[in-house]
């Protein structure tokens, strides 16, 4: 006979699994006191004094560093930045039925808005670079990815913000969750007159907003949190109404533009691939492809270089199309025609290409370029200036017979750097006393605004 495991034993060891994994995962455990961590949140709503200056500061870092595309300057102003305050307050109020702390998160964050968006906008109409780089361009639009960030981001928020220690996750949430750049991005948008960038700056600002405080008011009604009570039982039920008609009328608009978001990254992705496994032909490639969501029907315009292909061909390339869920959407197919280049599609495509890949080649040797001109200029001052300085020299000191002025590049062998030197050569016909080198060289510094003269005597 096999032995077999008696039920009741299977049973007890299924119900010991369950109390372990709950013990694992059991938000309670090193929990803060709730009525504490609602207090923690409430002091990190408003936005006045100090708070509202670091905010101005930090936009102003954050601008900067859209401006000069530096991802770590960004980084570092989203640290800086208190934004997280008002949202999560925003959550904590919907979640524990207090009106006034709703009222107040809301009037915060609005002013954080406001004041954000006017500081952005003051330093991109002032700022003498104007073209937008990578890193403004990734806040203009958002993506499924940014709402799956701000939800995730949320939850672990507000689960970092009721630990008894607090740890370094709500700092960790406002990087991820990027809630500065866009709206420095919508500033840029509003300096620049371009509300496209501003609009759909904003709108990734606004996903992020909701989904953080939705996250808050998850946790919050999952861990129990207190609700605040009312001696006055209709005023309880007129505020639970209100904030119901809140949330309901903050989240569902949300969720559609999050469904919509959603909608449009499948697409997007599929389209991607039709090209890509689709547009595959023996002596014939794409040039370039180019993708449109906004418009009715959607669009794939796709350009072919190569051996023009058969329209018998070209029609079942496009009914392929269904095959990847591509319904309602209208492929357009450029050609080349009978295996010639179309030269002036093919010139913009390869300028563009050679411009991405060689930006940051090209600003380096705009510097060198740069460099080198001011180099160029000094030394054509110096040459003219030391004919002038030779024959002050030799009225001042007869003596004198010849003389030359120039720069001179003297490199610390110790530090190992390299610093500009202004060199002199005197030749006189009478060797000077100490007095009269003395004399010319501080003369010298004085005729040409140098702190130091290098003289050498002949």
């Amino acid at each position: 006979m096999e032995a077999t495991t008696p039920k009741p034993r299977r049973k007890n060891q299924l119900i010991r699994f369950l109390l372990y994994l709950r013990d694992r995962f059991d938000l309670h455990d090193g929990k803060e006191d709730e009525l504490a961590t609602i207090e923690y949140i409430r002091k990190n709503v408003e936005f006045k004094g100090a708070n509202l200056w670091i905010l101005i500061f930090a936009i102003f870092v954050a601008s900067v560093g859209l401006n000069v595309n530096s991802t770590a300057v960004i980084i570092g102003a989203m640290l800086i930045s208190p934004l997280m305050g008002p949202i999560m307050g925003i959550g904590m109020a919907a979640g524990i039925n207090d009106f006034e702390l709703l009222k107040r998160s809301l009037r915060n964050l609005g002013v954080a808005v406001f004041i954000a968006i006017l500081t952005s906008t003051i330093y991109f109409n002032f700022t003498p670079l104007q073209d937008a780089q990578s890193e403004l361009l990734a806040r203009t639009e958002p993506t499924i990815w940014d709402v799956l960030i701000a939800l995730f981001g949320g939850l672990a928020g507000i689960v970092a913000g009721s630990r008894k220690e607090k740890s370094n996750a709500i700092p960790g949430v406002a990087i991820a969750t990027a809630l500065m750049p866009p709206l420095c991005t919508a500033g840029y948008g509003l300096a620049t007159f371009n509300f496209y960038y501003f609009f759909g700056a904003f709108y990734l600002f606004f996903i992020n907003s909701v989904f953080i405080s939705l996250s808050t008011y998850l946790i919050v009604r999952f861990m129990k949190y207190p609700k605040k009570e009312f001696l006055d039982h209709k005023k309880e039920k007129r505020v639970q109404t209100y904030i119901t008609i809140f949330t309901i009328l903050t989240i569902v608009p949300s969720v559609y533009l999050a469904y919509g978001i959603v909608l449009r990254s499948i697409w997007e992705e599929q389209a991607k691939r039709y090209v890509q496994i689709e547009m595959v032909f023996p002596k014939t490639q794409v040039l370039n492809s180019e993708l449109d969501y906004s418009q009715e029907p959607r669009r794939i315009e796709v350009n072919l270089i190569g051996e023009e292909i058969d329209e018998g061909t070209l029609k079942i390339t496009k009914e392929k199309a269904l095959e990847y869920n591509l319904e309602n959407t209208e492929i357009v197919i450029h050609q080349s025609g009978n295996g010639a280049t179309d030269m002036n599609l093919l010139r913009s495509d390869i300028l563009k290409d050679l411009y991405e890949r060689n930006e940051q080649i090209i600003q380096d040797k705009d510097k060198r370029i740069s460099l080198l001109e001011n180099e160029v200029a000094n030394y054509g001052q110096i040459r003219i200036l030391g004919k002038e300085i030779a024959q002050e020299a030799k009225i001042n000191h007869p003596n004198l017979s010849k003389f030359a002025l120039n720069r001179s590049l003297v490199t610390d062998l110790a530090s190992e750097k390299s610093d500009t030197l202004l060199l002199a050569y005197a030749e006189f016909k009478k060797k000077p006393n100490r007095s009269e080198t003395d004399k010319l060289v501080q003369w010298l510094k004085l005729r040409t605004k140098s702190d130091t003269v290098a003289l050498i005597l002949y």
